[in-house]
This record gives structure tokens, C-alpha cells and sequence, in this order.
């Protein structure tokens, strides 16, 4: 990555678009504190990412497929999550599998979950304890129609409630339909493309 030099705006969604092997889950990845930049800084809600805090306090995260332990239920997977932060209970859990369309009392292995199970999934675990920041790398993979509509609803949702959202997808569609703000990451070089007008 090159000269990157932006600032997301809280409540919003911000779109990332750009080929495979572009820069863009990099980008996510040291937004998140996984990879550590050589040079610059991160910032997210006002401390520096790698010197004030090795991670962001408030955020949820999909980049690249989820993992979880294939012989445990979904329900059993989010709870062990849960249980290190100790921020919620189980009954949020379940409210959060919920409102992403899975059964919380399915005793269904992860193995046997199809993609988009497991995305619903992943998306419940990013947002069970209610972040702030939402970092999110093709949240729609493996989702039928339906499944589209509804992520694309409950991430409308969590903007209108003031969650500030960072998407990255290779659909023109979601981009339009979802995103304030829209970058093009291309060979390590950021391209504001949509709703930055007010800086030019």
C-alpha cells in the first residue's frame, strides 16, 4: 500500500472496491490491528493502532471466511467468543443469531453449514457485542437472494442506529445500494470514487 491517506466518517457505511490481490483486506487488516504498516499511522476513535492500543476497542470484523470449530453448533461457537470478553450472555447471543436469520437452538454442526450459513453466522458474531466499527470483507459470499436483501437491510439497520461501517465487495450492486462513501484500491493505491465531493 502506498501514500494511503483518508478518514472514514462515523456513521456511515464505506465502500471498497478493487481486483483481488488490490490491497483492500490489507487495508482492513491494519485498520484492525492484524498487520502493523511500516510507516504512518492508524487511528480509530482517537488512539493510534499498534502504540495506544495493539487493537480497536469497539469493532466487529469479517475478512475472509469465518472460522469456527466444526463440531460445535453456531450457538455453542458464539458463546465460547463471548465468554472471553464477558460483555454479554446468552440471551444476546441468541437475539443477535436471530436477527440474522439463524436458529440459536439448532444443534447443527458448523461442518454441516452451507457458506451462507456461516456468513450469517460471522455476522452475528461481529456485531453480537454491538461495536462501534464494522469491518467487513465480502459479508454477502455465499448468500442466495434473500439472504442479500436481508444482510443489506440489517446493515442499513446498524447505520441508521450510528454503527460506522467499512465493506469491501466485488458486487456493483451492494456498493451502490449500501455505501456513502465508495474507494477503489488498486495495486496498493486508495482512489476516492464516490460521495467525497465536499472535499474536493
Amino acid at each position: 500500500m502506498k501514500n494511503i491517506n483518508i478518514s472514514f466518517e462515523k456513521g456511515k457505511i464505506h465502500g471498497l472496491i478493487g481486483r483481488n490481490g488490490s490491497g483492500k483486506t490489507m487495508l482492513m487488516k491494519c485498520i484492525c490491528g492484524f498487520v502493523k504498516p511500516t510507516e504512518g499511522e492508524i487511528i480509530v476513535a482517537g488512539k493510534r493502532i499498534g502504540k495506544d492500543r495493539d487493537f480497536p476497542e469497539s469493532i466487529g470484523i469479517i475478512i475472509e471466511t469465518p472460522g469456527f470449530i466444526p463440531y460445535y453448533s453456531g450457538y455453542k461457537n458464539l458463546k465460547m467468543l463471548a465468554d472471553l470478553n464477558r460483555r454479554i450472555d446468552g440471551n444476546r447471543i441468541k437475539q443477535t443469531m436471530k436477527q440474522v436469520g439463524l436458529d440459536p437452538e439448532s444443534k447443527l454442526h458448523i461442518k454441516k453449514y452451507s457458506l451462507g450459513m456461516r456468513q450469517r453466522l460471522g455476522l452475528a458474531q461481529a456485531i453480537m457485542e454491538d461495536p462501534d466499527l464494522l469491518i467487513l470483507d465480502e459479508p454477502m459470499n455465499g448468500l442466495d437472494k434473500d439472504g442479500v436483501a436481508d444482510m443489506r437491510k440489517y446493515l442499513l439497520e446498524l447505520k441508521n442506529q450510528g454503527k460506522t461501517i467499512l465493506i469491501a465487495s466485488h458486487s456493483a450492486e451492494d456498493i451502490e445500494v449500501l455505501c456513502d462513501t465508495v474507494c477503489e484500491m488498486d495495486k496498493g493505491i486508495l482512489t476516492k470514487i464516490k460521495g467525497w465531493e465536499e472535499e474536493l
